[in-house]
């Protein structure tokens, strides 16, 4: 489980558009289907992204998933590029818990309100989740979390958590 940040070099505006909300939309469906992978948050800023992947395969590749996703992501955004290097930040152990990681979901969907875009009680349009098959599927409804949990356990399989990483 890994959270995501992706920023506009310099920190420049003028991308968040609903028909880049759409593209974006589209490529994280690639993303996910190439590489075994759930996002069940993700919030687009006016100068960066947020989004939590989770694999759910032995063989997922997170680090393939973003170069995906910065290749084709990065046409839509001209002349805005992102920063070289996107942070990931691996989830530990507490925080992949059911309700520590859904605290830290619902921290990034209140981006908007920290930075005062909107008000707490409004809902943010670029704000989702992917999860292929679930195109219904809403990180603000009331039974999202036992429905995703319940989703998680079908598609997780049993090694998934199994990755051999080579001694540094």
């Amino acid at each position: 489980m890994v959270h995501w940040t992706l920023t506009s070099f310099d920190r420049k505006q003028g991308w968040l558009t609903p028909d880049l909300h759409h593209q974006f939309r589209e490529l994280m469906f690639h993303a996910a289907a190439r590489e075994s992978l759930i996002c069940p948050i993700y919030c687009l800023m006016p100068d960066h992204l947020h989004l939590v992947w989770m694999g759910w395969r032995l063989d997922t590749s997170q680090l393939n998933g973003m170069a995906f996703l910065r290749t084709y992501l990065e046409t839509a955004l001209k002349p805005a590029k992102f920063q070289p290097q996107a942070q990931d930040n691996v989830l530990r152990e507490q925080e992949r818990k059911r309700n520590a990681f859904a605290k830290v979901c619902l921290y990034i969907a209140a981006n908007p309100v920290r930075a005062g875009l909107m008000k707490e009680n409004e809902v943010w349009p670029f704000t989702g989740c992917i999860v292929p098959g679930y195109p219904k599927l809403n990180p603000a409804a009331e039974d999202f979390w036992p429905t995703f949990w319940k989703i998680f356990a079908k598609l997780r399989q049993p090694d998934a958590g199994n990755i051999k990483r080579p001694q540094l």
